[in-house]
């Protein structure tokens, strides 16, 4: 997955979560992940999102992205093992999960 940003362009590896049990499970349990890692939930249409951190052992930076690509919001530095409940604000087609402070370090 590639993002163009003011800060530049970055290229992502990311794993998809296409399944409900992949989804819910999402980057849980983890310890880590790579700088150009994430993990990518395509919802398949727009749809209004929420997301937490619960069993989310590193903290993300999650990014709300709308149909035509864009990202629409960003949780930057989610806290981990967090139940606080991290909304799209509006509909969006996916969420994209990146290491935590990436976005504010690339200036995405």
């Amino acid at each position: 997955m590639i993002i163009e940003a003011s800060g530049g362009r970055f290229e992502f590896q990311v794993e998809l979560a296409k399944t409900p049990a992949e989804r819910a499970r999402g980057l849980m349990f983890r310890e880590s992940l790579a700088e150009d890692h994430g993990m990518l939930f395509d919802f398949g249409r727009p749809r209004p999102v929420a997301m937490w951190m619960r069993n989310t052992l590193i903290p993300l930076d999650i990014l709300f992205i709308r149909s035509d690509g864009r990202i629409s919001r960003i949780a930057r530095d989610a806290q981990p093992l967090s139940d606080r409940v991290l909304e799209s604000g509006e509909p969006v087609r996916a969420v994209l999960e990146l290491r935590g402070g990436l976005t504010a370090e690339r200036d995405i």
